[in-house]
């Protein structure tokens, strides 16, 4: 490979496809070669690795135009190479090859060794999980497992990324421990499904999510652990007490709900009904003081009539949700969806439903915010504006979450915590000062 040749990656979609891209860095820097991640297509004339989205239709498109784009820049020789990989190439690859000749390279989800090989000509040998971070080296995510089994019937990620397989508790704490030595304090745990989480490479079949948590937070420099995707049916409750008692654990639980009507959950394949998820709910709260529920809604699912929708609309008030967000459903081919449930429902009616929806949550989640204003709240410093300091509580992940403003009246150090009196709410987000 030509010494000055450099690589630049692309990642597309969610936190689970940018933990995919580090992995693939880091073993482009360990053979050797000059990579940067860019979150626009470069015109330095570097070699582009686009990894990709596939889940939804917005998703694919997005995916498909940033690759048309890089192959148009390809032309003008202001990139040298494109390559792709990641979900929509693995489900996609066939259609891809006959749809966009131009490309320099197909590859996989999973195929990091072979684009590495591919470009550098050598494969020298990196453990699993070791990665370089993308984002400010005090967070991170940390994804334990990967794949689905409960096959939603709206759903297309068991089509793509297969079962749900476990990493093993002592992987994942080896990969924390390099994590904290690299100045890494804030983890945000990651996967497709983690109530699911070690169920699969237990001894008992039972989850390891809870084990996993109190090892984690016993490690030094570990400072912050927060929880993304659980699955409503088979909770593990037993992570609740960790929650609860630890100080590290942040009181904040990301669990995608999609919906509360009966019938459309019975659609969705969702292996639970209302009055479960009202029970589950409610434990949560219960032996969570003080959590944090974010969660996502779907509205237009194939037998949503205007009486399930006026129950979501009716459940997002009694629930008072402190974060969610919500999409129209769109119909993934392959699934058991558009393989048995017509979509019928008028986009202009998905829309509507969807915007009245999200009003309802905007006010809930303004009075959220209000109701900080005079606590004193532990906030991570995430960067310095130029103007003033950017932050977040436990209550808020990065990139999605409420966001907290400090003056520069006292120097402040990015990645370190600081107790925070909040003296006031400006929509969504909080402005603070650190106390003396």
């Amino acid at each position: 490979m030509n010494d000055r040749q450099r690589v630049a990656i692309l990642s597309l979609g969610c936190s689970k496809n940018l933990v995919d891209s580090e992995r693939l860095a880091r073993r482009f820097a360990d053979n050797g070669v000059d990579v940067y991640f860019t979150d626009e297509l470069p015109t330095d004339g570097s070699t582009l690795i686009v990894n990709t989205c596939g889940f939804i239709g917005d998703a694919k498109e997005e995916s498909v135009n940033t690759l048309l784009g890089a192959i148009e820049l390809k032309g003008e020789r202001k990139i040298a190479k494109v390559y792709a990989m990641g979900c929509l190439t693995e489900r996609y690859r066939e259609e891809l090859i006959a749809e966009l000749p131009e490309l320099d390279g197909l590859y996989g989800k999973f195929d990091w060794d072979g684009v590495v090989e591919r470009i550098s000509n050598e494969m020298a040998h990196v453990p699993t999980w070791a990665r370089t971070l993308s984002t400010q080296p005090h967070y991170t995510y940390l994804k334990i497992s990967e794949g689905c089994n409960r096959f939603c019937a709206f759903c297309a990620i068991p089509l793509i990324t297969g079962r749900h397989h476990s990493r093993s508790v002592d992987e994942i704490l080896e990969e924390v421990h390099d994590l904290v030595s690299r100045g890494t304090c804030e983890f945000n745990v990651i996967a497709q499904d983690l109530s699911s989480y070690g169920m699969d490479i237990s001894t008992d079949g039972k989850s390891l999510l809870a084990e996993l948590i109190e090892q984690m937070a016993k490690i030094e420099g570990v400072e912050m652990i927060r929880l993304h995707y659980a699955y409503p049916s088979d909770f593990p409750y037993d992570i609740l007490p960790v929650m609860a008692r630890e100080p590290k654990v942040c009181k904040y639980l990301d669990i995608a709900l999609q919906h509360i009507d009966d019938k459309v959950l019975d659609n969705m394949r969702r292996h639970i009904d209302a009055s479960a998820t009202r029970e589950l709910l409610a434990r949560i709260r219960r032996e969570v003081p003080g959590i944090h529920i974010r969660t996502t809604l779907m509205v237009g699912f194939p037998g949503e009539d205007n009486e399930a929708f006026e129950h979501l609309l009716e459940f997002v008030k009694e629930q008072r949700f402190e974060r969610m967000g919500a999409f129209a459903y769109c119909e993934e081919e392959g699934t058991y969806a558009a393989r048995n449930l017509p979509d019928s429902i008028p986009q202009e009616v998905k829309q509507s439903r969807l915007d009245r929806l999200m009003e309802v949550q905007q006010e809930i989640a303004f009075d959220t915010a209000s109701e900080k204003v005079g606590k004193t709240l532990r906030v991570i410093i995430d960067e310095f504006d130029g103007e003033q300091y950017i932050g977040r509580t436990e209550y808020d992940s990065p990139e999605v979450d409420t966001l907290v403003y400090l003056p520069s009246d006292k120097q402040l150090n990015i990645g370190h915590l600081y107790d925070v009196e909040i003296t006031a709410s400006e929509g969504f987000d909080l402005i603070g000062k650190v106390k003396k």
